[in-house]
């Protein structure tokens, strides 16, 4: 059975490698969700070719090409921060990778701690502002946490 990963940063570096082996590796992965910031163009691209369930553009401004540019597809768009923090709740998703820049990463990977998901987490600032809480509601909801999207190919033996 695949593991459907939700990749939150999905334009930056990490999240262009995790589509590389997702890519690499599609009999055991598959992109569910992807979010970007504010690079829309290359988040379209990005879900035309991987076709996931979801799209989130952080950047409201740039919702509508989103969308416009997604309507042929069965792809649901949203935009907004909120909607990155709550899209790691789905049911759908098995894994959630953490590369978004900076503070923006933390309340998605709670949230998606909260929900039991296995995170891939390539955002030191989650870890440096509230590791401790971070490393206690993993321990609660007894939630893996690896150090990215490469010691995620290790766990599932890729």
């Amino acid at each position: 059975m695949k593991k459907r990963i939700a990749i939150l940063g999905s334009t930056g570096s990490i999240g262009r490698q995790a589509l590389e082996i997702i890519e690499k590796h599609s009999d055991k992965f598959e992109a569910e969700i992807l979010t970007a910031n504010n690079n829309a163009q290359l988040l379209i691209q990005q879900a035309r070719k991987y076709k996931p369930n979801v799209v989130v553009i952080g950047n409201d401004e740039y919702y509508s090409n989103v969308k416009e540019a997604l309507a042929d597809l069965p792809i649901k768009v949203f935009s907004g921060y909120k909607s990155i923090a709550e899209i790691v709740e789905l049911p759908s998703v098995d894994v959630v990778l953490g590369a978004l820049v900076g503070y923006s990463g933390f309340l998605p990977i709670v949230n998606a701690i909260k929900a039991h998901k296995t995170i891939a987490l390539a955002n030191k600032e989650t870890l440096v502002v509230a590791g401790q809480l971070i490393t206690k509601l993993a321990i609660n909801n007894h939630v893996n946490i690896y150090p990215s999207i490469l010691n995620i190919q290790l766990y599932f033996n890729v």
